[in-house]
C-alpha cells in the first residue's frame, strides 16, 4: 500500500466521520427520547392507578404521547374526572388538552386546555366555565414544586342550583377578561406550616356578588395576594376529607394585600380567613375605601362615625389609610355563617357549609 492511498483513505475518514458521529449521535437521542416516553407513559398510567384508588377516576380520552425529537406531549381528546369524595359524585369534562415538556427540561410543564368544561356537582347542582385561552405552567421539583401558574383569558363561570322543589334553577355567573393564578413554597413558612404563598388576579371581571354589595354593575380590577397554611392537606385533593383535615390543622389563608378597582371606587383589605366547625367560611377582614358612599345600602360615613371604639387599637392603621386618600371601615367579619361589617349584619344570603 503506497503512502498516497493511505493519505487518500485518511482524507475520506475525515471526510464522512463527521456524518457517522451525527447518525450515532441521533440513534442515541431517539432511544433517550423512546426511554423518557416511556418512562412518562409509565408515570401516568400509575398516578391514574393511585388517583383511582382515592376515588378519583382519570379518563384521557384517546391518549397519544408523542413531540420526538425536542418534545415530549400527551394529548387527550378529552379529560374526564369522575369522583366520589364529595359525598355525591362529581363529574367534570373539558375539551382537548394537552401537556407539554422539552426533552432538555422535563421539569417544567407547559398545559394547554379547550373548553368548555361542565361539572356534575353534589346536592343536583351543575356548572360550566368557558374560555378563549386556558395555559398552565408548572415548574416541578424531586420534593415538590417550585411554581405553578395560571393564565386564563375571557373565562366565564354559571353555576346552577335548584331553587326549590319546583324544578326550576337560580343561576349565578361571573366573567372577567383576564384571570390569572400564581403560587409558590413561602419561603419562611414551607417548612413548618407547609405554606404556600399565593397571588391571584382579575380584570375587567363582572361580580354579582360586589354588584349587590356596591350598588352598580360595574367592571372591577381584582388582585390578592395571601399565604395558605397547611397545604399539604390537599395533596389528596380538593374534596371534604383534604378540607376537613385543613381545618382540624388550623389551617388558614392570611390575606396581605386585596386590592379592587372599580370606576372612581377603590378598596384595600387585609385578614385572616378559615373554616367554622359547621364547615362555613369565617374570620375577618380589615378594608379601607375611595369613591364608595355605600355599603350594602349602608353610608360609609354613618359606618366610619364610631370608628375609634370599632377598630380599638388599629389607630396607627387608620392614620395610614387616612394618609392614602381611603377611608377606613368597621372589620367586616364572616362568623356563624352571617356577614357582618363592624356590628351590623348585611343583608346577604346566608354563608353555605364547603361540605
Amino acid at each position: 500500500m503506497t503512502a498516497a492511498t493511505t493519505a487518500r483513505r485518511n482524507s475520506r475518514f475525515w471526510l464522512y466521520a463527521p456524518f457517522g458521529l451525527l447518525a450515532l449521535l441521533a440513534i442515541g437521542w431517539s432511544a433517550l427520547w423512546f426511554m423518557a416516553r416511556g418512562k412518562v407513559e409509565q408515570h401516568l398510567d400509575a398516578g391514574i392507578a393511585r388517583e383511582a384508588a382515592a376515588g378519583r377516576n382519570w379518563t384521557c380520552r384517546d391518549r397519544s404521547i408523542g413531540g420526538y425529537p425536542f418534545r415530549i406531549e400527551v394529548r387527550c381528546a378529552g379529560v374526564t374526572l369522575v369522583s366520589s369524595r364529595w359525598g355525591d359524585e362529581v363529574k367534570i369534562e373539558t375539551g382537548p388538552a394537552v401537556a407539554v415538556a422539552q426533552a432538555t427540561a422535563p421539569g417544567h410543564l407547559i398545559l394547554q386546555a379547550t373548553g368548555p368544561l361542565t361539572a356534575t356537582l353534589p346536592a343536583k347542582q351543575s356548572g360550566d366555565l368557558s374560555w378563549s385561552a386556558l395555559e398552565a405552567s408548572l415548574r416541578l421539583t424531586t420534593t415538590g414544586f417550585e411554581r405553578i401558574s395560571l393564565v386564563v383569558r375571557d373565562p366565564v363561570a354559571t353555576l346552577r342550583t335548584p331553587d326549590g322543589g319546583d324544578g326550576n334553577l337560580r343561576t349565578e355567573s361571573v366573567r372577567s377578561a383576564l384571570f390569572e393564578a400564581h403560587l409558590r413554597p413561602n419561603q419562611q413558612g414551607y417548612a413548618s406550616q407547609q405554606a404556600i404563598d399565593v397571588a391571584l388576579s382579575t380584570k375587567g371581571a363582572i361580580l354579582p356578588v360586589l354588584d349587590g354589595l356596591l350598588g352598580d354593575a360595574a367592571p372591577s380590577d381584582l388582585d390578592m395576594q395571601a399565604t395558605v397554611s397547611q397545604s399539604f392537606a390537599f395533596r389528596r385533593g380538593f374534596n371534604p376529607d383534604a378540607l376537613e383535615s385543613w381545618r382540624t390543622a388550623n389551617g388558614g389563608v392570611e390575606i396581605t394585600r386585596l386590592g379592587l378597582l372599580r370606576g372612581a371606587a377603590r378598596l384595600e383589605a387585609s385578614g385572616r380567613l378559615g373554616l367554622d366547625e359547621a364547615h362555613r367560611p369565617a374570620g375577618q377582614v380589615d378594608a379601607a375605601v375611595a369613591g364608595i358612599e355605600r355599603v350594602a345600602g349602608i353610608r360609609v360615613g354613618g359606618l366610619t362615625a364610631g370608628l375609634g371604639a370599632l377598630l380599638g387599637g388599629r389607630a396607627n392603621a387608620a392614620q395610614s389609610n387616612a394618609a392614602a386618600g381611603l377611608t377606613p371601615l368597621p372589620p367586616l367579619v364572616l362568623r356563624e355563617g352571617r356577614v357582618f361589617l363592624g356590628p351590623l349584619r348585611l343583608p346577604l344570603q346566608p354563608l353555605r357549609p364547603l361540605y
